[in-house]
């Protein structure tokens, strides 16, 4: 199965000297049949694209506990997209996100598929809707609105080998 894992670049760094992502349990967003059935009218493409997208929203919101934590972590939302058994995968119910799932493992690099990243001419909205999202939590509008702009920059996609440059 294809799972769109949250994630940031100092993470990103983490993972690749560990040699995997983990610790498990893991957050991450796939074509989940809660998905499917929501979303009825959609290809597989188009469902894969919606589950990237939370994984985008989410990794925000990683942006945000780092910069609460100390962590300097440049502003880009960051994705990774890795194949995992089926048997380690288990959807959730959440009616807001419904492509969210629960992995029970840690996941090899080996296992990565690719990386998808904000291109740098989406730093200044990524970083407004990072301090934007407080607001649109409670209810602001105006808030909301800047976080939704930060979706509106496509997520770059990188292959495994490049991670490193992405890294440098």
């Amino acid at each position: 199965m294809r799972v769109y894992l949250p994630c940031t670049l100092p993470a990103l760094a983490t993972a690749v000297k560990a040699g995997e992502l983990g610790p498990a349990p893991l957050t991450g967003y796939a074509v989940t049949p809660a998905l499917v059935e929501w979303y009825a009218s959609g290809d597989t493409e188009e469902l894969e694209y919606v589950a990237l997208t939370e994984a985008a929203r989410a990794s925000l919101r990683m942006l945000a506990a780092d910069l609460a934590d100390g962590v300097e972590a440049p502003p880009r939302r960051v994705v990774i997209a890795a194949e995992v058994p089926d048997r380690s995968v288990s959807a959730g119910a959440d009616l807001e996100e419904r492509g969210r799932v629960r992995l029970a493992d840690a996941i090899p690099m080996a296992k990565v598929a690719a990386v998808h990243v904000d291109d740098h001419e989406a730093i200044a909205d990524v970083e407004a809707a990072v301090a934007a999202l407080p607001a649109a939590d409670a209810g602001d509008d105006d808030a909301r609105f800047t976080v939704d702009g930060a979706e509106a920059h496509e997520l770059m996609w990188y292959a495994t080998q490049e991670i490193p440059d992405l890294l440098g």
